[in-house]
């Protein structure tokens, strides 16, 4: 009996201490009491010309080579017509920006012409108006220019015609509706008539642009960018600013005023990796810094340029600008702020008006260098922190910590910030998803009273498959999440965070992952960016305490979390996620606020394959889905699933 009675008590024993392990942790949130406000800028957007980001993508040109200015003059033009019935002559003109144009010489008024191939073919739709424009000159005797949208067999599904050719340069427009879908198509252009026109600038765009700009961008790549409701846009990118070596570094003065006058130069990812090499990837600059400022101000985003610092690319040519020579790259900075937020008796604010923005752009900040590191860096920093917070001190400059989260270069470059009173510095990081879930806590210890940090490019590398968005894991995306509560906990100290790179076009990519990636007709959101995405929709403005045994949640039992106040809307906000493959329990405790009774939606972003990812065809494998539950008094007990992002906001008393 006594043995029946000792085994029974084993028993309660170890029932109590499964109890006990199996209980579900509480999460307190002292809502009344702010921790730290949240920057509006917090959540924001990386640009770069990377993956045929710009031509080819988000700027809605269809026509590849339009001005001949590729290395290869006719690089994406096939000729039309019967051998010797016509002269192609590439012509040198005086124009320094855009010196080739080409002659067209019908010799006997047979057919004689050009094919564009587009940016791997042309995305076209049908019921769709599509605009032509060509800057022509006549020398003789051409009745018209004949211009027919070609779908992918040749089929003729758009045409219109350009007549009445002066001798003198002329811009000539017409437009036209297309009759069919089509993500291949081409555009031909024919002489009529026998006899020499010269010809630069041939053009066609979708007349559906963002926000109806014409000429713009693509309408639904940027609504993706405008539902992210950024805080701010870095642009023109990272590497794309330094340069191979100067000569091909990005400057800003050239990318703006009439578009046929700005220089066209090949793309530094052109050929960068020898096993992704695109020979036919250039900017025109269609794209510049007046359309950066203007899609920064068209998705309600801070804008963010960063400018070179007299470095080209250190991975590359390590060329650099002699201490006594940075006085035009200095002045490049004073020159780009009187473009943004002169008035418009200034020169560069004059032109910005004549562009067709009178008002100033109120641009607040300004980065100086991408990823450069050293000695070199921070001697060239120095001279341009001298001038530049003198003459603009209400301008905040955002300096940098090299191309990685550690090591030497970091480890120097953060005391040197600090010394300089950088107000902003730039860390990168590109690492696994079990880096990011290891580094959920890594701004807990950092400095207060030191500068702030601008999270400005990382994305979780995980493995990839053939498919270009395959990289683009849900592993990836949940790591990521992780990560992010650990930025907005500590959003005293991390003032903005972008992921990077922003765009990848499937058929022409150089790096990945990326956030979104494109085709010709289709968007694709990855997990990544619903991951960013419901953290910036739900920035909130304050961040309040969440604890579980007086600890932030940073991994125990595979659980993450941060809590904030939106002040707006009288709302606590909570994240939670869930790393592991079992589903969890967390109660959530809410003192000094009350919580009003009744119904709450969720929004989860969950799947069971870690390995899953989005992909044209099939774009919504990992998507947000919403549920709700019932809430009474200041306790509720959320139901995590495996491999989850929940976010909950959870109406208090005003």
């Amino acid at each position: 009996m006594k043995l029946k009675f000792s085994i029974f008590l084993i028993f309660l024993l170890f029932a109590g201490i499964s109890g006990t392990l199996a209980q579900t942790k509480t999460l307190v949130v002292k809502a009344a009491s702010p921790v730290t406000p949240i920057q509006p800028t917090m959540w924001g957007l990386f640009f770069e010309d990377i993956n045929f980001a710009a031509d080819g993508g988000i700027y809605a040109e269809l026509v590849k080579n339009r001005s001949f200015e590729f290395y290869k003059p006719l690089m994406g033009w096939k000729k039309t017509g019967e051998e010797y019935v016509g002269q192609f002559q590439i012509i040198n003109s005086q124009n320094e920006n855009n010196p080739r144009f080409l002659r067209l010489e019908s010799l006997q008024g047979k057919e004689l012409g050009l094919v564009n191939e587009g940016f791997r073919g042309m995305g076209v739709k049908a019921g769709e108006n599509y605009l032509f424009s060509v800057f022509a000159r006549q020398s003789e005797g051409i009745s018209a220019l004949k211009v027919e949208l070609l779908d992918t067999e040749g089929k003729v599904i758009g045409q219109t015609e350009v007549k009445n050719f002066s001798g003198e340069w002329n811009k000539y427009e017409t437009k036209f509706t297309c009759s069919a879908n089509n993500s291949t198509a081409n555009l031909r252009v024919t002489l009529s008539g026998k006899g020499v026109l010269e010809i630069d600038m041939v053009s066609l765009f979708p007349e559906n642009t963002f926000k109806n700009r014409k000429n713009g961008l693509r309408a639904d790549m940027v609504q993706k960018l405008a539902d992210l409701k950024p805080g701010f846009l870095r642009f023109p990118g990272g590497c794309i600013v330094e340069g191979h070596e100067l000569e091909t570094r990005y400057q800003w003065k050239k990318t703006v005023g009439n578009v046929e006058d700005r220089q066209m130069i090949v793309n530094r990812w052109n050929t960068e990796f020898a096993h992704r090499n695109a020979p036919d990837y250039f900017q025109s600059y269609g794209l510049g810094f007046y359309e950066y400022f203007l899609l920064s101000e068209d998705i309600g985003a801070e804008p963010l340029p960063i400018l070179n610092c007299g470095m080209a690319c250190q991975f590359n040519s390590c060329e650099l600008v002699p201490l006594d020579a940075l006085d035009p790259y200095i002045q490049d900075v004073l020159d780009l702020i009187e473009f943004a937020n002169g008035t418009t008796t200034t020169k560069w604010g004059k032109l910005r008006a004549e562009m067709g923005h009178p008002e100033p752009f109120n641009m607040k900040m300004v980065g100086v260098g991408n990823e450069q590191w050293g000695t070199q860096y921070v001697d060239r920093l120095k001279i341009f922190l001298k001038v530049l917070n003198e003459k603009h001190p209400e301008i905040i400059f955002v300096g940098g910590s090299g191309p990685s989260p550690d090591g030497k270069d970091f480890d120097y470059l953060w005391p040197e910030m600090r010394q300089l009173g950088v107000k902003l510095v730039d860390e990168h990081y590109y690492r696994s998803p079990d880096w990011f879930l290891q580094n959920a806590a890594r701004y807990d210890s950092y400095d207060r009273k030191g500068p702030k940090v601008f999270a400005g490019e990382y994305a979780a590398h995980d493995k990839e498959e053939k498919d270009a968005e395959s990289r683009n894991t849900w592993k990836s995306a949940l790591a990521e999440a992780a990560f992010m509560t650990g930025l907005e906990r500590n959003a005293d100290v991390v003032h903005l965070a972008s992921y990077a790179p922003l765009f990848g076009n499937v058929n022409a990519w150089q790096w990945r992952p990326d956030l979104i990636w494109f085709d010709n007709e289709h968007v694709v959101a990855t997990p990544n960016y619903y991951v960013q995405k419901i953290f910036s929709t739900n920035a909130g403005t304050d961040v309040v305490s969440a604890l579980v045994d007086g600890k932030p949640l940073t991994g125990q039992d595979s659980l993450y979390s941060s809590a904030i106040i939106d002040s707006k809307t009288s709302e606590l906000v909570v994240k939670m996620v869930n790393v592991g493959k079992k589903p969890a329990s967390l109660n959530l405790s809410v003192e000094g606020r009350k919580v009003l009774a009744g119904e709450i939606r969720l929004q989860v972003l969950t799947n069971e394959d870690l390995t899953a990812y989005n992909h044209i065809g099939k774009p919504e494998i990992v998507s947000p889905v919403e549920r709700k539950i019932k809430i009474s008094g200041k306790k509720i007990l959320f139901e995590l699933d495996a491999y989850s992002v929940t976010v909950a906001r959870i109406p208090l008393k005003k």
